[in-house]
């Protein structure tokens, strides 16, 4: 990965992005994109289209969220601690003692509080309504001018390179994913294509998915590929044959299931295997727990399918992904996208 793409991706991942509120990241995508598309819109959810080719009756939609786990405001007591709700899948417990950024007025800087060890530390469950924020204030009235009720909160981690060619970071799930799109458009701009190219930095997938049934509502695409993570299962605490077989360093992982349709994913090995890449696969028998979800589902039906990027200690404050994995992804989708002739037939029984 060359060192302007991975300053972007740094960009993306130091920029808070909660579920709820990504105006500043989306600004940011945009902004990066704009130079090589030929349009950008938007829509009423928040979410960015950057458009190739927008004249071709065969559209391709690929997402990747954007947003972030976070905690929110809902209470700030007389001492001047904030305590918060979920704000999509955060784990209470892997909070104790971390550092935070409150979004408020202004940003500042706090610590979720943990008893110490000598006594008693934390016992059994921790629930969310357990955690307190703790940025110094003595009073209410020193803290309630800067921050209120719904100010988000998240993790104060940014990206750091491992051994490997491996990041770790805050929110890796799916600032990747919005990278992946962001690349693969920048890519494919010097190409001549046959189908349109719509590529989407959906909002709100952590919370309720709205952004990917907003925008392909509006783009009403021939098929959705949804690019977000999956779940590594190469570290220790796993069993491949209950949680499957998935591994850092070894390619994509492509979805298989019900609400895959199969043609796509026999296209995606296609081109595979013109880019010598190696694939991984996985399973969603009933949903994928995605954007491809709610592409699916929009206007008449929307034939899907997820390319997931493996990714170790999700929803944790400190996500691992491997840069070759990305570039992997990428290739895979530039590939596939320039073997499209525009007249592909993708109904399961023609």
């Amino acid at each position: 990965m060359e060192k302007q793409q991975l300053d972007f991706l740094n960009k993306l991942i130091k920029t808070p992005s909660p579920s709820g509120d990504e105006l500043i990241i989306q600004k940011e995508w945009m902004a990066y994109v704009d130079p090589f598309v030929e349009k950008i819109e938007t829509d009423y959810s928040g979410s960015a289209i950057g458009i190739l080719n927008p004249t071709a009756a065969f559209k391709v939609m690929l997402a990747g969220h954007c947003d972030e786990i976070a905690f929110m405001v809902t209470h700030i007591d007389d001492n001047g601690l904030i305590y918060v709700t979920k704000s999509g899948g955060i784990n209470p417990k892997l909070a104790l003692g971390m550092r935070v950024r409150v979004l408020g007025k202004e940003v500042l800087k706090g610590l979720v509080g943990v008893k110490a060890e000598h006594q008693g530390g934390a016992k059994g469950e921790v629930k969310v309504e357990d955690l307190y924020i703790d940025c110094g204030a003595c009073s209410k009235e020193e803290i309630e001018g800067i921050v209120r009720v719904g100010d988000y909160i998240i993790y104060d981690m940014d990206m750091d390179l491992l051994m490997n060619k491996r990041i770790v970071g805050r929110g890796l799930d799916n600032r990747t994913g919005a990278f992946i799109v962001a690349e693969v458009l920048r890519r494919l701009s010097k190409e001549k294509l046959s189908v349109g190219v719509y590529g989407v930095s959906t909002v709100n997938e952590e919370t309720n998915m709205g952004g990917a049934y907003f925008a392909a509502s509006h783009i009403e695409p021939s098929m959705g590929i949804a690019c977000d993570v999956t779940f590594a299962t190469d570290y220790p605490g796993l069993d491949p044959k209950k949680d499957g077989d998935v591994q850092l360093g070894k390619g994509p992982v492509l979805s298989k299931g019900a609400p895959i349709n199969f043609k796509i994913n026999k296209l995606l090995e296609e081109a595979a295997r013109k880019c010598d890449l190696a694939l991984q696969y996985e399973v969603t028998p009933r949903t994928t727990g995605t954007d491809a979800d709610k592409i699916r589902f929009s206007g008449k039906g929307v034939p899907v399918a997820l390319v997931s990027l493996p990714l170790r200690y999700m929803h944790s404050p400190s996500e691992v992904v491997s840069l070759e994995d990305m570039n992997s992804e990428i290739d895979l989708l530039v590939q596939f996208i320039k073997d499209l002739n525009g007249e592909e037939q993708l109904k399961p029984l023609e």
